[in-house]
């Protein structure tokens, strides 16, 4: 038997969520519970994977590890999973084949981008957009790795207007590094007038001199992960707890934004 864990972190917390040593990532503090309660040995032994390794600052409600659970399997509960978790949050458990994999048997990501309107041109914005639908080669778009095909399809992507702010969501099998903010960053340039939807055009063909830099990083939230047959019910009591922790955390934050929001409005 092999298990899956749904889980919603807060990326500012980490230092992105693949383990390195010496800092806080979101497998460590997993693979930290799992080992402290025996539920696993060791990542090795017990086949952990995870779906999508977010950069630094990077949140998620929607990620996936999946492991073979050891002798206490049985503690794989999100009630008992949370109580000793931190900045991470348990939402579902999902029973898998043997032969699952969180990373390549996701058939579609989405990811939703916040953006402080910052008084953009939203026509300029979508025509923008209309051209990273698609397959393209994402080089200009992202900081590659060896050995990694830089040729990735968007299937969507939207632009939601909001109360003083837009949602991107862009959707795709699989993403480079740093690609999502970087598209983000060519929109928002376009939506200033910094950038021409022609220049995009061409930087998709290779055409180029400088990358576009990515958006930061903490605006970024990893939405959903779409798994062919494999269903994640909704732990209410862990969804419950992430939305109160979560409200605890920010909503300070929340109240000075619509304070200054409003102000920077009539003045």
């Amino acid at each position: 038997m092999k298990l899956a864990l749904r889980v919603a972190y807060d990326g500012t917390a980490f230092y992105g969520f693949q383990r390195q040593p010496g800092v806080r990532t979101v497998e460590g503090e997993l693979i930290r519970v799992l080992t402290k309660l025996h539920i696993i040995e060791n990542p090795v032994e017990n086949d952990f994977k995870g779906a999508s390794r977010t950069d630094r600052g990077v949140s998620a409600f929607f990620n996936v590890v999946s492991f073979v659970p050891g002798e206490r399997g049985d503690l794989a509960r999100p009630e008992v999973l949370n109580h000793h978790l931190s900045d991470v949050w348990v939402l579902g458990v999902a029973e898998v084949p043997n032969d699952f994999h969180p990373r390549f048997w996701a058939r579609e990501k989405t990811y939703r981008y916040y953006l402080i309107n910052e008084g953009f041109d939203l026509s300029r914005m979508l025509e923008c957009a209309e051209l990273f639908v698609g397959t393209h080669d994402f080089s200009a778009f992202s900081r590659l790795e060896p050995c990694r095909d830089p040729v990735r399809e968007v299937t969507s992507l939207e632009i939601l207007p909001k109360n003083g702010y837009y949602v991107v969501e862009i959707k795709g099998k699989s993403f480079l590094w740093e690609m999502v903010r970087r598209i983000v960053n060519a929109l928002r340039f376009c939506g200033l007038g910094l950038l021409e939807k022609e220049e995009v055009k061409e930087m998709l063909e290779g055409i180029y001199t400088k990358k576009i830099p990515p958006a930061p990083a903490e605006n970024l939230l990893l939405w959903h992960i779409e798994y062919p047959g494999i269903e994640f019910k909704i732990d209410e009591k862990g969804l419950k707890k992430a939305k109160r922790d979560l409200f605890e955390r920010y909503s300070r934050a929340l109240a000075r934004a619509a304070l200054f929001g409003d102000a920077l409005l009539e003045l």
